[in-house]
């Protein structure tokens, strides 16, 4: 008896401290977390949503202070979008544990998958639907679009072009990455970074950039005139007349697919350079313990074993190639049969404003992407399993 009364004893000093009985203050507490802790985690991302909106339209006004734009794009991208997700996320703790394990996967991916759709799948859908309208897309017209594509002369040009680049710039690329790669392994310390830098430098400029520099490169002034350009310079210096390589139908072709070369070698070198380095030691001097040359070593061997990352290489580049546009539109913009699809599209949308034969242009890039992307995908899941 005395510990039952004992025990009433404290049970009411500690809901006396508590400033009531278990039930009001259960809810009480209810009424001071439960709600009110829901009410902020809806109202905070709501906040931070409204805040980003606003300030990417005080971002787009052209009258704005070009300063104040940069410190509103620069504190919105960092710290707008970490206090939108931290305030969803924490939306997202106040629910049951089963549906919060469910939805937080969707937190992170759901903006990826907003943005791929609105600025991605939307536009993929509408350029589709466009392609069989006519040039202002008012009337239906079926696969003419498709028709023109394949048909038209000039078109075939740039379909005839679009193979040369694709074959000869993944190639040679490929193949004198591959080369340096290799050859650039058997250096040590400096002269390896040395001679890597020098070859990747041409990466560091856009492919605007690089037309420009060949342009200047590929310059031909009359005989009389002094040659500006080096390739020139270098022609009538031995005695020779100035090589229009841009007019010229049989070369100028060729010169601008060398420029491409000239870009994604760099690329095609590092990545193969890292595949080469992961070759293991031992195997090739198994190999040469068994008479291999250097030669066989390459072919049998080195290219077998870092094959997965030629494919993977060649499928980027080929992708590149297949989507030229920079170097075409500044040296030539199609003219004197240079013109690739892609320039050809640009030129049709925004030149002819046909936006029927601009659309099914590049329907017909994406359904030739889209195989190599596929074969890229399978390849590197064969890769990881």
């Amino acid at each position: 008896m005395a510990q039952q009364e004992q025990s009433r004893g404290t049970i009411s000093q500690r809901q006396s401290a508590s400033g009531g009985s278990g039930p009001n203050n259960s809810v009480q507490e209810w009424l001071t977390t439960g709600p009110l802790r829901l009410l902020v985690a809806l109202v905070v991302p709501l906040i931070t949503f409204v805040v980003l909106w606003q300030s990417f339209i005080f971002m787009r006004d052209s009258d704005a202070n070009k300063l104040i734009v940069g410190l509103v794009a620069l504190i919105v991208g960092v710290g707008g979008v970490w206090a939108l997700y931290i305030g969803t996320n924490y939306l997202i703790e106040q629910l049951p544990i089963r549906l919060r394990d469910a939805l937080r996967p969707y937190l992170f991916v759901g903006p990826a998958m907003v943005i791929l759709t609105v600025f991605l799948v939307y536009p993929a859908l509408n350029t589709i639907y466009i392609s069989f309208l006519d040039a202002r897309s008012n009337n239906f017209v079926g696969l003419d679009n498709y028709i023109f594509a394949f048909t038209d002369p000039d078109m075939q040009i740039a379909l005839r072009n679009n193979v040369l680049w694709i074959i000869l710039v993944t190639a040679i690329a490929v193949s004198f990455g591959l080369l340096i790669a290799v050859l650039a392994d058997r250096l040590r310390g400096w002269e390896e970074t040395t001679a890597k830098s020098l070859i990747f430098l041409p990466m560091a400029i856009s492919a605007v950039g690089a037309g420009v520099i060949w342009g200047f490169m590929y310059d031909a002034q009359p005989t009389t005139q002094n040659q500006i350009g080096l390739l020139n310079a270098i022609v009538v210096g031995l005695g020779g007349d100035p090589v229009r390589f841009l007019n010229d139908k049989v070369i100028n072709n060729f010169a601008l697919i060398f420029i491409q070369i000239w870009l994604l070698t760099g690329f095609c070198m590092v990545i193969l350079s890292a595949a080469v380095k992961g070759v293991p030691d031992e195997l090739l001097e198994a190999a040469r313990i068994d008479g291999a040359n250097e030669t066989q070593i390459f072919f049998r061997i080195l290219i077998p074993t870092i094959m997965p990352t030629i494919i993977t290489v060649a499928t980027t580049v080929f992708i590149i190639v297949l989507k030229v546009f920079d170097i075409v539109y500044v040296m030539t913009n199609g003219r004197r049969d240079t013109e690739v699809v892609a320039n050809r599209m640009f030129n049709e949308f925004f030149k002819f404003g046909n936006f029927g034969h601009g659309s099914a242009l590049a329907v017909v890039l994406l359904l030739a992407v889209v195989p190599i992307i596929i074969a890229n995908i399978r390849s590197l899941r064969e890769r990881r399993s």
